[in-house]
This record gives C-alpha cells, structure tokens and sequence, in this order.
C-alpha cells in the first residue's frame, strides 16, 4: 500500500468517515446532477440549486459521523417523543398545500416532522429491542410493533402514503434483525393481511385506491390517472441496451415524462443510458446497501446493529419502491429516487443517516485500535 493510500486512510479515520461508503455516496450525487440537468431540459439553475442542497446535506452526514453512536442512544427516546409531538402538533396547526397538511410554518421557514421520524422512529425501536434479552419475546415484538404504530398513524392521516410506509418499515426492520422466530413473523403476517381490507374501506383516500386500480390496468385512464406510468414505461422500454445518449431521451427532451425531475427520473436515465447503465446504477445502489449491512454486522453493540441495519434496509426500500413505481410493478406512492431525484428535504435526511452508519462504523474501528 502506497504513502498516498495510507495518508489518504488516516484523514478519512481523523474525520470519521467511511472511505468506501463515502465514495459511493459521491458518485451517485454526481450521476444525480447529470441526469437532473437532461431532465429538466438543461436548466443549470436548477442543477445548481440542487448542486448547494447536496452540500448542506453532505456537512449534515458529516457532522452526524462525528457524534459517539453511545450519544446517538442516549438521546433516541427524546428525539422519538419530540417528533411524535411535532406530529401532533401538525394535525392541529398544521400547514396544508396540495391537498395535504405536513408542514409546521415556523415563520422563516416550514418544517415537516414527519422526516425526523425516519431517523426516530428505527432509533427508539433500536434502544428499547437493545435494552431486551434476545431473541425477543412476544411481548417485547408487540411494544416494539406499538413504537413504530402511533407515527405512522399520525403520517398517513396528513395524508403521506409515501413517507408513512417508509417511516413503518424502518421500524419493523429493527425488530426483525433482533431475532424475532418465525412464528411471530408468520402471525405478524397473517394480521397484516386481515387488516388490508379494513385499510381499503376506511383509511385509504379515494385517490390512493385510485393509484391502485391503475397499477392494475392502467390503460382504463390513459391521458388521466394512468398517464404517468405509461409515458414512464415508454421511457424505460425505448431506452434499449445501450440507451438513447445523454440529452437525447425524447420522452422527457419533449416534455411527455411526467415529473421527469422528481419521481420519475428514473425513467429519465433508462431511457438515455439504457439497460447498462441501470444495471450499473443498481450496481452502485447494492454496493452501498453490501457497505451498509457490512457495517451493521460488524457493529460491537445491539443498538448499533439494529440501528445499522434499519438504515441500511430502509434505503433499500427507498430504491426498490421508487423503480417498482416508475416499472409499473407498485402503486405511485411518492418516494423518490434516493440521491437522484431532485429534492432536499429526503437528501438531508438520507445523507443523516448515512453519517450514524459512519459513526458506526469508525467509532467502532477507533475503539478496536485503542
């Protein structure tokens, strides 16, 4: 190993960063901004706003990775019981746009709690399923099954079908990776499919059992609820082997792409770089979930581990939700393409994250070394 290689190794332990991880992370926010300045039809501005989103997120994870995953721990329980008033405060004096209340107007800016809860919610799981004698017992299943419940109740009522899924699952992530037996998972199961139908009649809106019909048969709407998918599938099926080129895919260059920029940009890069360049990208996505479960399981402590492979898992959703959506394969909930698609808030929030799996991952090597 080479003096540079060495150098380049201790600066990346001095500042608690995971030089594989990290690395991986750059090249996908890069491949995000190219993609982005084609699909918004060469809008620089854009791509610069976005370009400055990608750095205050990136000083976010890098801060993130220098906190001790012990203070991580310690302050779980508050954060969780602070986002889960947030939460309730928004229900009464929330912000509403687009149809939806998600927001607190805090004056100078608005803020959605919801996001903290990504973090919270596997955080709080992970310190009481910690703090349990493993494999869990059916009662401690239940109460960790009850933490993850009361936020992702409150998420979809605002509604946020979206969000609500991804803040549940990274919770029940938790209790799964702390040894439940399959008993439990195949109970657990059962529940959730006796409880689909009352989820149907009661709590979903009209237009979310709309989004599901059109998965079904898109073609009964096709200029209406069902155009979407089938301009997204063109997309993805023009884009052939090799792809159209860089700036030269037609359905979004001539604007028949839907939210091109946003949910959909996954279409955008099928179509352009074609089948070798999704498989290049889905390389570059199972690399970093490969880094993340690494992490995870080399972790010295219960909570680390849980923690580590919450986060982990739970990007991994983030990515097969969003290209089953644009494929056709799910109902169009509104998860974007992690570090690809255009946005801020879910950039902070994932980047958060990856800097507690970094903590992680050089505390515990610093911790080794002493």
């Amino acid at each position: 190993m080479s003096q540079f290689d060495n150098e380049r190794k201790s600066l990346m332990m001095r500042w608690h960063l995971d030089g594989p991880l990290f690395f991986a992370l750059l090249t996908l926010v890069f491949i995000g901004l190219i993609t982005l300045y084609s699909a918004d039809g060469q809008d620089l501005v854009l791509v610069e706003g976005q370009a400055l989103k990608i750095a205050f997120a990136m000083g976010i994870m890098c801060v993130m990775a220098q906190v001790n995953p012990k203070t991580y721990q310690h302050w779980s329980v508050p954060l969780y019981l602070a986002g889960v008033f947030f939460l309730i405060l928004v229900e009464f004096f929330g912000y509403t746009a687009k149809g939806a209340t998600r927001w607190l107007n805090l004056g100078f800016t608005k803020f959605q709690p919801s996001e903290i809860m990504k973090l919270a919610v596997p955080m709080a799981v992970a310190w009481y399923m910690a703090n349990q004698p493993m494999p869990p017992r059916t009662r401690n299943v239940i109460i960790g099954f009850a933490i993850c419940l009361v936020p992702t109740l409150l998420i979809a009522k605002q509604p946020d079908l979206g969000t609500s899924i991804l803040v549940a699952v990274s919770g029940v992530f938790v209790v799964f990776l702390s040894g439940m037996s399959w008993r439990i998972i195949g109970a657990v199961s059962a529940m959730v499919a006796g409880f689909i139908p009352i989820l149907w009649t009661f709590l979903m809106h009209d237009y979310q059992r709309q989004r599901v019909l059109t998965l079904l048969d898109e073609e009964r709407d096709p200029l209406g609820k069902g155009y979407h998918i089938i301009q997204s599938k063109i997309a993805i099926g023009s884009g052939g082997v090799e792809g159209k080129g860089w700036m030269q895919g037609t359905q979004s260059q001539l604007e028949f792409l839907p939210e091109r920029h946003t949910d959909f940009i996954f279409a955008v890069f099928s179509e352009e770089f074609g089948l070798m360049g999704v498989i290049g990208l889905l390389a570059l996505y199972l690399f970093i979930i490969g880094r993340g479960l690494m992490i995870a399981h080399q972790a010295q402590d219960n909570y680390s581990k849980f923690l580590a492979g919450s986060i982990t898992l739970t990007f991994f959703v983030y990515v097969f939700v969003n290209m089953g959506m644009v494929s056709g394969i799910l109902p169009v909930v509104g998860v974007p393409l992690p570090l690809i698609s255009f946005g801020g808030t879910s950039l902070v929030t994932l980047l958060a994250g990856f800097g507690i799996l970094m903590a992680i991952s050089t505390h515990k090597r610093l911790l080794a070394k002493q």
